[in-house]
Order: C-alpha cells, then sequence, then structure tokens
C-alpha cells in the first residue's frame, strides 16, 4: 500500500519542492516527506486517492523549516542582473531583448513572492504550481476554504500591485 502511495505521488511531491527550493533540497526533502507519511500512517484515514493533500502539507511544513533560505533565494533573484545583459552593447536582438524582458519579470515575481507572507506564499503556490483546488489546499494545510480563499485573494491583490497593469492574471 505505501509503496505505491510513494509510485503514484514521489514525482509531483518532488516537483513541488524543487519548484520551491530546489533539487538538490526537494531530493532530500521528498525522502523526509515519506519517512514522515510513512511514521504516521497510522493516523491517516483517508485512502490513497486522496493522499496527495495530506503529503503537500507534510512537505509544506518541512519547507517552513527551510523558509528562511527560500526567501533569500527570492530576494538574490529579484536583484539579480539579467543573464546576457551587456549595458555596453547597444545591438541587441529582439530575441535577447524579449529574453531580458521575460527575465526582468521573473525578478519581479520572485521579488513579490518573497515579500508574501509564508501563508499566502504557500496558498499562492499550492493554486498556481501544483493546480490543487480550494478545498486540496486547505486540506494540505489544514485551514477552513474561507482561509485559503483570503489568503489567495491577498496573495493576487500583492500580485497585481506590484506588477502593474501588464499582470495578466491567468489564475481564475
Amino acid at each position: 500500500m505505501f509503496a505505491r502511495l510513494f509510485d503514484q505521488y514521489a514525482v509531483t511531491i518532488h516537483r513541488y519542492v524543487a519548484r520551491r527550493l530546489g533539487r538538490t533540497e526537494a531530493d532530500d526533502l521528498l525522502g523526509q516527506t515519506f519517512l514522515i507519511a510513512f511514521e504516521r500512517r497510522h493516523r491517516y484515514a483517508g485512502t490513497s486517492e486522496s493522499a496527495l493533500p495530506w503529503l503537500y502539507g507534510i512537505a509544506t511544513n518541512l519547507i517552513h523549516r527551510r523558509r528562511r533560505d527560500e526567501v533569500r533565494q527570492y530576494r538574490a533573484y529579484s536583484r539579480a542582473e539579467p543573464a546576457g545583459l551587456d549595458r555596453h552593447d547597444d545591438s541587441l536582438s529582439t530575441g535577447v531583448a524579449a529574453r531580458i524582458d521575460a527575465e526582468s519579470a521573473s525578478r519581479a515575481l520572485t521579488g513579490v513572492l518573497a515579500g508574501l507572507r509564508q501563508a499566502e506564499r504557500d496558498v499562492l503556490l499550492l493554486y498556481a504550481w501544483e493546480d490543487l483546488s480550494y478545498a486540496e489546499i486547505a486540506a494540505a494545510l489544514d485551514l477552513p476554504i474561507g482561509t485559503v480563499r483570503s489568503r489567495l485573494h491577498r496573495a493576487r491583490r500583492a500580485l497585481r500591485s506590484a506588477l502593474g497593469p501588464d499582470f495578466q492574471e491567468t489564475l481564475s
């Protein structure tokens, strides 16, 4: 039973953690997530089909332990110069200019993510990156659905405020 859970969800949990902390950290946290899940399996009353939010909750709690490093990483990205930007070269091609624009938007986004409260960032990333429903996020983070909705609203408002009128919200 537990081996099937690992086979079914390990890649998904690894991807989530890697997006938050990087691949190296994800390898470590994936093992820790499933170790904790295995140790607590007797307390889990759901089915294997509903175990993903439970696993996301464990992974998110482990991520909280490494929160300082995550925030530092977002802040460093937001301050970093775009790759390939040469301030002395006036002949940038359209492709390079587009890449620099995209990297600039990415730096702005990571700056906004670093500025969000941890609780809002968790809800936003589970929703946007992992495509979890409000109910699944509520289960993963052990929150009422109303709290999930209000945190997601605050995170969206912060994104709109920081990224300006060009921000196209695709989260519905």
